[in-house]
């Protein structure tokens, strides 16, 4: 389920819950040579993990039973039978040999190759075996309205004679959806562009049927980060539930997708499933590409995980340790940090781990801004500190640390090395690492015991 075909289904969706309609999930599963097994039930899982739901499919039903495309095998006869008795199909007495030399006959003269200028003279009774082909009633030029693009048109060259039932039995998709679409009442369906070079096909089936076709609305595609081409795998096109294995919300991936050719009526650009089907409207679709943009995504996610509520976000990332009370105050930094669940739990672990495990101390390292045998400036600096922290109450804040031990730092002269003489091994002291948040932020998270005992092996280092 690439974002191409996930972006359609979440249009139809909106569109169906916006306007109180059925939102259908139907499996087209007649082209069996390119069935893979499982792939229905991971269409279902990516669907379901962006939180759209639907009112009639395999699993729930419906009145219009079945879903599954292959198992209205009688209902596509049935048409068939339709057609062949009012004279608009016929059945195929052609070899792929035929069809072969049909083609370069035509590339030799330099013409289109088209299916209805080699209907056989006489036609035979159909078998119910050999492929059944459909025979176009009018050859004219076809115009219609579509939602998004607007009138629309094509002429005698997109109509041509086409398969409507395999020689395995099996309709073919021009044909079975169509089919489906009437049996199914459906009124709007919702497509990519490049079926509008079909769709004089379709309208004709729907005319050779007496039938009145539903409203196209037709999607803009979705094109690689730089914009000068459809996204396709060589770009980095991904399945969606890859998405949610790099820690992506469902609530962001879903935001994402509805503006990759959409613009909602104002600025905002952050919304919630229930935000996205009050404002959505076709007649705000655009009709040109939408350039995908990973580092969008990564933001409008983390604004998604910024509404999450603690609990939530610790259960989906995936985060605990023993020290429960250590992981809540260490929560602020690595959300600040994280713009994906994926990513919250590398800092909690790499980057922030030093939170929950007493590192390893380099004395170089240590020492890195102190003066020239600097070692007992060094030692007195963290002393003097340590006093400061003990006097700290117990859960101390930040700014409460740092209103504590700043006028200290303050006091040392710039030839003395300034206030990173006394910040700098303390900072190290309590995260063993050359970059982490500031030492107050530290001595907040890690509580005043365990900074206290991080110092004092600073200090035993040095």
């Amino acid at each position: 389920m690439h974002v191409g075909g996930v972006r359609t289904a979440l249009y139809a969706w909106l569109y169906a819950r916006k306007h109180g309609g059925k939102f259908i999930l139907r499996i087209e599963d007649t082209d069996k040579a390119r069935e893979v097994e499982g792939s229905i039930g991971h269409i279902m899982e990516s669907l379901k993990w962006l939180g759209i739901d639907w009112d009639e499919s395999i699993d729930v039903g419906g009145p219009y039973e079945p879903y599954l495309q292959s198992a209205r095998l009688d209902s596509h006869r049935r048409y068939a039978e339709q057609l062949l008795a009012a004279g608009f199909a016929y059945p195929d007495p052609y070899t792929e040999a035929d069809v072969e030399g049909f083609r370069k006959q035509a590339e030799v003269e330099k013409r289109p190759f088209l299916f209805r200028d080699h209907r056989p003279e006489t036609l035979t009774e159909w078998n119910g075996v050999s492929p059944l082909r459909f025979k176009v009633p009018i050859i004219k030029r076809y115009e219609w309205e579509d939602v998004v693009f607007g009138k629309l048109s094509a002429g005698e060259e997109a109509l041509d004679d086409f398969i409507l039932i395999k020689s395995d039995g099996y309709p073919t998709y021009n044909f079975a959806h169509v089919v489906d679409d009437i049996e199914m009442k459906i009124t709007h369906v919702m497509r990519a562009q490049e079926f509008i070079p079909s769709t004089p096909k379709f309208l004709s089936l729907y005319d050779a049927l007496d039938q009145k076709p539903p409203i196209f609305a037709t999607l803009p595609p979705i094109l690689n980060e730089t914009g000068n081409k459809k996204l396709g795998k060589r770009d980095g096109a991904k399945d969606v539930l890859d998405y949610r294995e790099e820690g992506i919300l469902p609530e962001a991936m879903m935001n994402f997708l509805a503006l990759l050719g959409w613009h909602p009526a104002g600025d905002q650009e952050v919304f919630t499933p229930e935000d996205l089907v009050r404002e959505f409207s076709l007649e705000r679709v655009q009709k040109s590409g939408a350039q995908f943009d990973t580092a969008k995504l990564r933001h409008l996610n983390r604004e998604h995980l910024r509404t999450l509520p603690d609990d939530a976000f610790l259960k989906e990332a995936a985060l605990t340790t023993p020290d429960e009370a250590r992981l809540m105050r260490a929560l602020p930094l690595i959300r600040e940090r994280a713009y994906t669940l994926l990513e919250a739990r590398e800092i909690f672990e790499g980057e922030l781990g030093f939170l929950f495990t007493a590192p390893a101390l380099d004395r170089t390292v240590l020492l890195a801004k102190a003066k020239e045998g600097g070692e007992a400036a060094a030692t007195s600096h963290l002393e003097t500190l340590m006093a400061h922290i003990e006097a700290l109450p117990d859960g101390a804040v930040s700014d409460e640390v740092k209103a504590a031990l700043m006028p200290y730092a303050d006091t040392i002269p710039k030839e003395a090395g300034g206030r990173g003489a006394a910040l700098w091994p303390l900072r190290y002291a309590l995260s063993g690492a050359e970059r982490s948040p500031d030492p107050f932020s530290l001595i907040h998270v890690l509580g005043r015991e365990e900074s206290l005992a991080r110092v004092r092996a600073a200090i035993a280092l040095i």
